[in-house]
């Protein structure tokens, strides 16, 4: 725990919400840093984004261009459907490009915020613990609800106060408070969702990922039924969100929406509770075989049984982008003349447009490959401090065998998702240009990034072994590239702020000529950290 345990006052154990305010109190002092994170770095990031509109796009012309360059499936699939009747103002842009992404990550911080809340701290054993004390059967629950509640509001507020206050054209106070309803709506459905997954199964994990596939299941919907037009979005959080049609229509209707189904799935959440113990879940374990499979031996084994699950995900998510986007590559010359700001954003050379804006694609799809990467890397960290990784270093299995296997795996990882993306990207490009040779070049070209992925797992490895507690600060280089992959070329950073991130180094294939140079010096930067970070993981006390 982060803090010392609570103390309890009272009397009556039977009262269903006894020791809520203390619970309380000691929730939002565990999470003093982790959820001012997601809310001003979430508000930070799309202010910062509407605030470079119209320096991007300074003309209406230029709107236009950015309308035509995304009027097609791949993009209405990514970002949802184009409303407001072909006048692209700065608002509508912001409400069409950021609302359904801002949505998504919301609801992933209502996703953690309730199973961090509910069955990890059941399946850690301090629940039953503090539930010793004076505690109501469903005060931790209640807690719960009542931080994600507040986190969602906080959201909302920020975002409508951090759009409003902006002051560009049509991005008006009205929308902005819409926007921010928009987002808080969808958050609060996940929390609910989270409520009942958190009842369903017997492990935090398993709690996050049924949420998390649910998250997955409402996007697609909403995907398929814009790009389809069929209505299907309806059946979507999200969807109900983008009908608003913030900074245009201004339709509060969907906001009730949203709430009503909330104060459902909360409602579903409360009873479900009651019909089952302390630690365990509606849908109970099977028990498992007497002697573990010749695949789970192993310290590998083990580390891919725990992965698995995140990384066969993110694999056939990207393997979505990549055939999504790549019907998109045989339309960029036509969208590049229309929209002359895209070269701020590509490399300069000399190449068909096809080639600049699948670098430029491929690029983005590396940085997204490094955070299954990196998950598995961080792995460790979480193994350590749930206190499972000391009764199996209690075994004949070495710390730096321990280490190297999940380093094994991350690379696998990092290879297995670059390439499987460039497979889809190359396959979607091939079959609309029908030149299947962009399969091997787009493969090609993805895997070039390895070695900056690497790079990220080598840094990541390097905080677990030597400064355990900072080990998230690895997230930082994935979101520093994303930071000048995106803003780099607009705010003109010097050189060497662009050199931060390793993803800068590598030759943009298929645009660019092929440089093993930089490429073996990322490789040999990231067996140095990865190596100094297993010395340090040798040398320190094991947590637990």
């Amino acid at each position: 725990m982060s803090a010392a345990a609570p103390t309890f006052s009272g009397t009556g154990g039977s009262q269903p919400l006894a020791g809520l305010p203390t619970l309380l109190r000691f929730a939002l002092r565990r999470d003093r840093v982790r959820l001012p994170v997601w809310i001003l770095g979430l508000t930070a990031a799309i202010a910062a984004t509407a605030a470079s509109y119209p320096g991007i796009y300074a003309t209406a012309e230029e709107r236009h261009g950015a309308l035509l360059a995304i009027s097609n499936p791949g993009t209405t699939a990514l970002i949802g459907a184009i409303y407001g009747e072909g006048d692209y103002t700065y608002g509508i842009m912001v409400g069409h490009q950021l609302l359904a992404m801002t949505a998504v990550v919301a609801a992933l911080m209502s996703i953690f915020t309730v199973v961090r809340h509910t069955r990890a701290e059941e399946e850690s054993g301090r629940a039953e613990l503090v539930r010793s004390s004076v505690v109501g059967r469903h005060s931790s629950a209640a807690t719960a609800m009542l931080v994600v509640l507040g986190a969602n509001l906080a959201l909302g507020l920020a975002l409508a106060l951090g759009l409003g206050a902006l002051g560009i054209e049509t991005v008006t106070w009205a929308g902005s408070f819409l926007y921010g309803a928009s987002i808080a709506g969808v958050g609060l459905v996940f929390a609910g969702i989270a409520a009942i997954t958190v009842q369903l199964t017997e492990s935090a994990r398993s709690a996050s990922s049924l949420a998390g596939l649910t998250l997955a299941a409402a996007y697609a919907l909403r995907a398929i039924g814009d790009v389809a037009e069929n209505g299907l979005s309806w059946a979507s959080p999200i969807g109900w969100a983008q009908a608003t049609e913030t900074y245009y229509r201004n339709t509060w209707a969907p906001i009730i929406l949203l709430l009503l189904a909330a104060v459902v799935l909360v409602a579903i959440a409360a009873p479900l509770s009651r019909r089952r113990d302390v630690g365990a879940g509606l849908f109970g374990t099977r028990p498992g075989p007497a002697r573990a499979g010749a695949g789970l031996r192993g310290a590998f084994g083990l580390a891919w049984r725990l992965n698995r699950g995140g990384v066969l995900g993110w694999t056939v998510a990207l393997f979505i982008f990549g055939l999504a986007y790549g019907p998109v590559l045989s339309e960029a010359d036509s969208f590049l003349e229309d929209l002359p700001i895209m070269a701020e954003f590509l490399p300069e050379l000399d190449a068909g447009g096809a080639e600049l804006f699948g670098s430029l694609v491929i690029a983005i799809a590396a940085i997204l490959c490094a955070v299954p990467t990196t998950q598995v890397v961080l792995r460790l960290r979480a193994e350590e401090t749930a206190g499972r990784a000391g009764p199996l270093l209690a075994t004949p299995v070495s710390r730096p065998s321990w280490a190297l296997r999940s380093a094994a795996l991350a690379v696998l990882t990092g290879a297995f998702t670059l390439s499987l993306f460039g497979a889809g990207m190359g396959l979607g490009a091939g079959l609309s240009m029908s030149q299947l040779s962009w399969v091997g070049d787009s493969v090609a070209a993805s895997l070039n990034y390895l070695p900056a992925i690497l790079v990220v797992a080598g840094l990541a490895l390097l905080l677990v072994g030597l400064l355990p507690r900072a080990a998230g600060a690895a997230w930082i280089a994935v979101v520093y590239a994303v930071f000048v992959m995106y803003l780099g070329g607009l705010l003109d950073l010097p050189q060497w702020a662009m050199n931060i991130s390793p993803f800068a180094h590598v030759p943009q294939l298929p645009a660019a000529d092929f440089s093993s140079a930089p490429l073996v010096w990322l490789t040999l930067l990231a067996g140095v950290l990865g190596a100094a970070g297993l010395l340090g993981l040798r040398r320190r006390d094991i947590a637990g």
